[in-house]
């Protein structure tokens, strides 16, 4: 939520530069026009009548005022002048008044977007400032007015103006403006889940307030209840649209479980997590098994969800906890299962050093040997790593680094090296207790 409100200096800078270019290649743009005219009339072979004669577009003083102001807006801010930035800022506006579709797309937007930069970084900056640019760019124009209240909200939230950013998001939420569009339908929306975020803020407020007083208040429960329907309406209407939902969805089920509604959270991430419409997010899969986890789901519910993350981030960190059900099963199915997981978790970089990865690692394959066809697995699941991973794991340089830094890792490491990579002439020094 709070991202979209950082300041974004890069997208200023580059968004200044396609304006300066757009200014400066108006002549080309209308030249290149009547270019085009010309050559569509060459190729035609029908009678055409002649045409209307068109003006080659001229850079006026206007235009040529307000490229150079935009020209030393863009110096002053990429040498952090920002008085000077400010004070060439109070003219640039004057380029609302150019009626040239070319010029008038984008200037809402980047005279919005550069003032409040400014003020970020300007030292006398106050909040009445950024109160009144919000306003005043909320009523230049229908485009931006939603996404200008939703980043004014997402201002006044991080000064601590909770209410008062909720009062400006119910604004917004009741704002309409001819025949809906989409895009329209689905900035409300998003509107509607940021205002009952800010419900759920308050009910928080209110739930850590009650729990530090030592006898129950009806009117502050009540009162508290009471932000949670407001906010519940919208955060399960969420389910319908699809899309990546973390922050609302925690938010509900948090609620849900606080009034002992297990059955509903435990439905909405469900839904969030296997919706087949929404988009594949691993974050959905680690919240149901979190869930489940502190409701004491069986074990196979809890393999089920971690067998769906794996396919979708074999590297993640719960692949411990997938590998470590799947090691203590008595089915032989479910270990060779189990040094595929880990294999995979240790085919990323991130997993090199893991000493639990790698223990992990050496219990699967202790219980492996327990069977005639240990080596024929191993093989199997090693084919398509032998080539390349011992140069990820088992280098002279891995042996010296793992020596001095990790000795306990190197002793679990050198017992593995020639059963994983039996073939192979490996400078990593083996274990005494390779099989």
């Amino acid at each position: 939520m709070i991202s979209s409100y950082k300041n974004n200096n890069r997208w200023i800078m580059d968004d200044l530069e396609n304006e300066l270019w757009s200014l400066v290649q108006f002549d080309e743009l209308n030249d290149s026009s009547e270019s085009n005219v010309t050559k569509k009339e060459e190729k035609s072979k029908l009678p055409l009548a002649d045409p209307f004669p068109l003006e080659t577009a001229k850079e006026t003083g206007f235009h040529r005022t307000t490229r150079l102001c935009l020209e030393r807006i863009r110096e002053a801010m990429l040498h952090h002048r920002w008085q000077e930035a400010a004070e060439y800022m109070a003219c640039y506006p004057q380029q609302l008044e150019d009626t040239t579709a070319v010029h008038a797309k984008h200037y809402k937007e980047m005279i919005w977007r550069i003032t409040i930069e400014l003020l970020h970084h300007h030292p006398n900056s106050k909040m009445d400032d950024y109160n009144i640019i919000y306003e005043r760019m909320k009523h230049s124009g229908v485009k931006h007015y939603l996404m200008i209240c939703l980043e004014h909200s997402f201002h006044l939230l991080l000064h601590g103006q909770i209410e008062n950013a909720k009062r400006h998001l119910s604004i917004a939420e009741s704002w309409r403006y001819g025949k809906e569009s989409a895009r329209h339908y689905q900035r409300t929306k998003l509107i509607q889940a940021y205002r009952s975020l800010l419900d759920y803020i308050i009910w928080c407020d209110k739930k850590n307030a009650s729990s530090e007083t030592s006898f129950a208040d009806p009117g502050s429960t009540q009162d508290m209840h009471s932000y949670f329907r407001q906010a519940s309406v919208n955060l399960k209407d969420i389910l319908k649209h699809p899309g990546v939902w973390d922050p609302f969805i925690l938010s509900y089920v948090e609620m849900l479980e606080y009034y002992d509604d297990q059955e509903e959270a435990k439905t909405v991430l469900e839904d969030y997590a296997y919706d087949s419409t929404f988009p594949a997010n691993p974050n959905a899969h680690v919240y149901l098994y979190r869930y489940l986890q502190r409701h004491n789901a069986s074990e196979w519910k809890l393999l089920k969800v971690l067998k769906v993350l794996h396919s979708l981030v074999p590297s993640h960190e719960l692949m411990l906890d997938y590998s470590s059900f799947l090691l203590f099963s008595e089915q032989t199915e479910d270990i060779k299962t189990a040094l595929g997981v880990v294999l995979d978790m240790l085919d990323f970089a991130c997993w090199r050093t893991s000493m639990d990865a790698w223990k992990c690692l050496k219990d699967i394959v202790d219980k492996l040997q327990l069977d005639d066809d240990w080596k024929e697995v191993v093989a199997e699941k090693m084919a398509a790593r032998k080539e390349w991973w011992p140069a990820l794991h088992f280098t002279r340089f891995h042996a010296s680094e793992d020596a001095v830094q990790r000795p306990q890792l190197m002793e679990v490491k050198a017992s593995l090296a020639k059963i994983l990579c039996p073939e192979m002439t490996l400078t990593y020094p083996a274990g005494s207790k390779t099989r």
